[in-house]
């Protein structure tokens, strides 16, 4: 028997990394306590992914259990022990306005719950692979400072810029403002690190940026192309805040991710880091993502804008994979914004035209 992991096993990128390894013939087992609804509400609930992935997937197993229960994780874990291979642990609080409501809650579900299950692999499957779904959050608000030039329809780094193609790894997370979040975030990313360091454990973390796709729950604080999508279908009125409407983000599919995922399990590293997001080939700006959610759902977007951006907001995050791609050549991306948001309109218009 061979067993992965899933925690957020209901959320957009959980749920699909649940049929994809279900798919290549591992029994999954998720973990996932809904508690997205407690974050965003009830438009953000996961029960209907959940529920679908339990009559769908045969070979799942789902658990309603928080991550920051140690007892009961161990006790997941001990139960498969040596049959774990793989660990996937994408559950989270998201959002960095949402962590500014409460702290405690944001830093224990984000620092505190990777820890448990760190711990539980270390203890139950030293020998799985640990990938930890982490975020550019964690480079605070430097990436504000790069020197960007004011284009027509959105705002692009100087293209003379070593990080023209992309940021790189190499930025430094230091000295900067990150949000609750992000700093939340930052601690649950070196911990992962540090586990493959100094336990020679298996570890990577993947830095992304906006993951998306057709699961996605969106909502406003979170999930930004498919909330945006949703509003164009519903009529929904959008709140875009700051930066001229020209802030800029690299956009990665799901599947693509995913797929991201199964490369490093096959060839498994210790305590790695990647920066994993669209890049150069998958990403837009706020304006130019209006214009393609029009297009697809043939009707104008109902939005207002506040001149104020949200504190440590990036202005533009386009993420350089080449290191990715140096250690898993055989990757690469299949899924650009247009594709990615013709399909969430394709899987959802018809669910969001009952609510609308």
């Amino acid at each position: 028997m061979s067993v992965a992991i899933i925690t957020g096993s209901a959320g957009l990128v959980g749920s699909e990394t649940v049929r994809y390894f279900a798919d290549k013939g591992m029994d999954v087992v998720g973990i996932d306590n809904g508690m997205r609804k407690e974050f965003f509400g009830e438009e953000a609930s996961t029960a209907w992914v959940r529920d679908r992935l339990k009559r769908e997937v045969p070979n799942y197993v789902h658990h309603d259990v928080d991550i920051r229960h140690e007892t009961e994780v161990s006790s997941i874990f001990e139960r498969y022990a040596k049959s774990i291979k793989l660990v996937v642990h994408t559950a989270a609080q998201p959002s960095h306005d949402w962590a500014a409501r409460n702290p405690i809650m944001d830093f224990t579900v984000n620092a505190n719950g990777t820890i448990v299950l760190l711990e539980a692999t270390r203890r139950f499957a030293p020998e799985a692979t640990f990938i930890f779904v982490s975020t550019n959050k964690v480079y605070g608000d430097t990436p504000n400072y790069l020197p960007l030039v004011e284009q027509e329809t959105r705002w692009e780094i100087d293209p003379a810029h070593p990080y023209a193609n992309g940021i790189p790894e190499t930025m430094s997370i230091d000295h900067t403002m990150h949000s609750l979040f992000g700093a939340s975030k930052v601690a649950a990313d070196v911990l992962v690190q540090e586990y493959g360091r100094y336990f020679g454990m298996h570890t990577a973390c993947f830095r992304g940026g906006c993951l998306t796709g057709p699961n996605h729950s969106g909502t406003q604080l979170h999930g930004f192309l498919a909330y945006l999508m949703k509003c164009a279908v519903t009529g929904t009125q959008y709140t875009i805040f700051g930066y001229k409407r020209k802030q800029v983000r690299d956009n990665i599919h799901s599947h693509d991710l995913i797929r991201s995922f199964d490369a490093y399990f096959q060839k498994p590293r210790c305590g790695e880091v990647y920066n994993m997001g669209g890049g150069r080939f998958s990403n837009c700006s706020m304006i130019e993502a209006i214009d393609f959610c029009e297009k697809i759902a043939g009707r104008a977007l109902n939005w207002e804008y506040v001149e104020q951006a949200r504190r440590g907001d990036h202005i533009w995050w386009i993420s350089d994979v080449a290191r990715f791609q140096q250690h898993y050549p055989e990757w690469k991306h299949e899924y650009d914004v247009p594709a990615i948001l013709q399909e969430i309109y394709d899987m959802n218009r018809e669910r969001w035209r009952k609510i609308a």
